[in-house]
């Protein structure tokens, strides 16, 4: 959040600036920590980040469920204890509680469209995957802290909100896909967590990818397999992933779309004081990164 307003500025922050930046930077991190630790629990997760999940360290089980939501509601206190003055004080109380509700209507598709219990391949689809992606992370992860940096200074017009949503929405779709990329060919000693997709029958983009051109016989193997906790399983999905060269597909799906962004980053109009030094932040951060 910090370096947002630092580029949007074009100039060395004052110490107020900073605090009151890091301040919402450090939110939107109590966001994501209160979807992380819900997420785990809903997905029966093992490791995040090198560790345990919160939920399974010693002494907390469920009521991490409890930390979840303590997690969520000192967003709202910590807002109102240093921006109650503040002339956006409540777009930046809705903007949480409106993202907060994109971000769970993500989890809810994905969590229906693709239940543990019920492995059906017939239920996927990469629109249903895209809508996922796009409610489930693109908006708290991308859009949000842009959003935050614009309100606390004043720049949130109409026009700049909407030239940050064009282009940070996909951008953020293409670093779902990048996530789901890694957690089947990245390694887990560097992302710093064990890859679960395939095992919890995630309505994934390499799936999806593979649902469109895979042959009969590769369909068998995928409905057969699928989704089962089982690493032999698992190998046979992953099998079937290299035999179609989906690393291939996904390099070529990332020099277009990145290609793409950069299109709209050097389109952006900054005559209402939004910069494109912020979208090319965000891309150089997550271009062809291993983690």
């Amino acid at each position: 959040m910090p370096d947002t307003v630092l580029h949007l500025l074009k100039r060395p922050l004052t110490t107020d600036e900073l605090r009151l930046s890091s301040t919402l930077g450090w939110l939107t991190e109590f966001l994501q920590a209160f979807f992380l630790v819900s997420d785990d629990i809903m997905d029966s997760s093992i490791t995040r980040r090198g560790e345990p999940c919160w939920y399974r360290q010693p002494g907390v089980g469920m009521i991490a469920i409890n930390d979840a939501f303590m997690l969520e509601s000192s967003i709202y206190l910590i807002l109102k204890k240093y921006f109650r003055t503040h002339p956006a004080y409540i777009d930046l109380v809705e903007l949480f509680h409106e993202v907060t509700f994109q971000t769970e209507l993500g989890q809810l598709c994905d969590l229906i469209t693709a239940p543990e219990d019920h492995v059906d391949l017939n239920n996927f689809s990469m629109e249903k995957y895209t809508f996922i992606v796009i409610y489930k992370t693109a908006y708290y992860s991308f859009y949000l802290p842009v959003a935050l940096a614009l309100y606390y200074l004043q720049l949130a017009t109409p026009s700049n909100l909407k030239q940050a949503h064009d282009i940070l929405i996909p951008l953020g779709e293409y670093f779902q896909i990048q996530d789901d990329y890694l957690d089947a060919f990245g390694d887990p000693s560097v992302i710093g967590k064990i890859g679960t997709d395939i095992k919890d029958n995630k309505c994934g983009w390499l799936i999806n990818q593979a649902l469109l051109t895979c042959t009969p016989q590769q369909r068998e193997i995928l409905d057969a397999n699928y989704g089962r906790k089982d690493d032999a399983a698992e190998a046979k999905v992953k099998e079937v992933f290299h035999e179609l060269d989906l690393q291939t597909v996904y390099q070529n799906y990332e020099e277009s779309r990145v290609g793409e962004i950069k299109q709209m980053i050097a389109a952006v109009d900054e005559s209402e004081g939004l910069k494109k030094e912020v979208f090319e932040t965000f891309l150089a951060k997550i271009y062809k990164r291993s983690k």
